[in-house]
């Protein structure tokens, strides 16, 4: 049997223990014969693809992004794309392809899928929104990776008097903005899902200045937006699954508190794609190689069409079509368990 493995759309830490996991178990245990695909889908449009042994898997545990590259790349963008990638699939002679990735990625595999092509999905968001699994590889390094900034902000803002504000990743859901804002002490935290009044957030930092703390820590979602505002969006050009590229509420916020102040002086921190390079912490570890080896366990049971979840401790099946095109989105109830510690 002949497996292709994929990964699609923005890498993050632990995509390489994936592909370890599910090459490994597929040769060691199966007998199978594992190939990398380059570059997500394209690579199967292209017809671009590797072989890989017991060899290639050196060092991948820990390793960041993804040995495979990716790319955003859409096959229904074009007329040709599916049945190219369907006749590719049949001239190499793949058995199953196991497609890595978020909602994009798995939407394409759910539509290959009711086309006949035999695949299972391994969920991968830094943004952790995909439904039907509690957790995603990668954002718990990334919720790491924004904690360690928050404490590290804080040194500087506290010596310097300061507002400072962390500008972490999450289009449509504050997950990370969230955890590491707990986690970190923040003294506000903004999602996606709870548009904000920049009045109030400003009314927690004099309550703040009353007390004597003449400093203040917020973390705010790229997603986060404004009452009766829209998100704020770094560049229109859409990619080819529609979407904008976001950013700039970092710069909006400390605009807005520094009209409202005459004495206080902001800076802004953008994360960026450091939450989603360099390594891999061990829950990552440990979970990304839970996903391989449940993956490749489908793929022998002949369960396509469904993506691995975590639920509880143990690995499940979940249907693709009820996966795509849904959000995972932030528990209100948590947020306001955070915002007792707001201000």
């Amino acid at each position: 049997m002949k497996i292709g493995i994929l990964t699609g759309g923005g890498d993050a830490p632990g995509i390489n223990a994936v592909v370890r996991a599910i090459v490994r178990k597929s040769i060691q245990c199966y007998g199978y014969e594992a190939f990398g695909i380059k570059d997500g889908w394209l690579g199967l449009v292209q017809g671009d693809y590797t072989r890989m042994d017991m060899k290639s898997l050196s060092g991948l545990l820990s390793k960041g992004g993804t040995v495979l590259g990716t790319s955003r790349t859409n096959p229904f963008k074009s007329a040709d794309g599916p049945g190219r990638i369907l006749k590719n699939v049949a001239d190499q002679g793949f058995d199953a392809i196991v497609a890595i990735g978020g909602d994009d990625t798995l939407g394409v595999a759910a539509k290959l899928y009711d086309m006949g092509l035999k695949v299972v999905g391994v969920p991968k968001t830094i943004d952790n929104d995909l439904v039907g699994t509690d957790y995603t590889f990668g954002f718990q390094t990334a919720v790491s990776i924004a904690c360690e900034a928050l404490d590290r902000l804080r040194t500087t803002a506290e010596s310097h008097h300061r507002v400072m504000i962390l500008e972490v990743m999450g289009r449509n859901a504050g997950w990370i903005a969230l955890e590491a804002g707990i986690a970190g002490g923040a003294n506000a935290i903004l999602i996606p899902e709870k548009p904000f009044d920049i009045d109030e957030v400003c009314e927690f930092i004099r309550k703040r200045h009353a007390r004597g703390r003449n400093f203040s820590l917020i973390v705010a979602a790229e997603g986060a937006k404004p009452k009766e505002s829209k998100e704020f969006v770094y560049n229109s050009k859409l990619d080819e699954f529609g979407h904008e590229r976001l950013g700039g509420i970092a710069d909006y916020i400390s605009r807005e508190i520094e009209k409202r102040f005459e004495d206080i002086d902001t800076r802004t921190m953008v994360l960026g794609h450091l939450q989603r390079g360099g390594s891999p912490i061990a829950f990552d570890r440990v979970l990304a190689t839970r996903f391989g080896v449940a993956a490749i366990d489908m793929v022998h049971d002949g369960k396509y069409g469904n993506m691995v979840g975590l639920q509880g401790n143990e690995m499940v099946p979940v249907p693709l079509k009820d996966v795509i095109g849904k959000r995972k989105v932030v528990d209100l109830k948590l947020y306001d368990e955070a915002a007792i510690f707001f201000g």
